[in-house]
């Protein structure tokens, strides 16, 4: 009798949202971290995305450069995707596959958790 049963891939999971969730939205669940490809309206079941490339957004100004090959982290609170962990409170998206220059406005991203 097998232990375990093949679901799915596992780029894209299942979630259903509370409230409305807008096509491109990051959506936080502890340590999982996805993006909605496609707008989710509240209480029906949709996909959250927690594989693939993504360009997300960044801070911009003197000294928030983002090297390619570097793991970065989500900030709930600032929106914006950062190179420090701040202890835990920011969490993993994945590693940058492109530099970002302090001009920049978006770094892109190859999702892994």
């Amino acid at each position: 009798m097998p232990l375990v049963t093949f679901v799915q891939e596992g780029s894209a999971v299942d979630y259903t949202p509370n409230s409305d969730v807008e096509a491109g939205d990051v959506v936080v669940q502890n340590d999982l971290v996805g993006v909605t490809k496609r707008k989710i309206p509240a209480n029906t079941q949709g996909a959250l995305h927690v594989a693939g490339v993504f360009d997300f957004p960044k801070a911009t100004g003197a000294s928030t450069a983002i090297a390619a090959g570097v793991e970065v982290f989500w900030d709930v609170a600032d929106a914006e995707a950062k190179t420090d962990s701040e202890t835990g409170a920011n969490k993993l998206i994945g590693k940058t596959i492109a530099a970002a220059g302090d001009n920049d406005a978006e770094v892109r991203v190859r999702m892994s958790q």
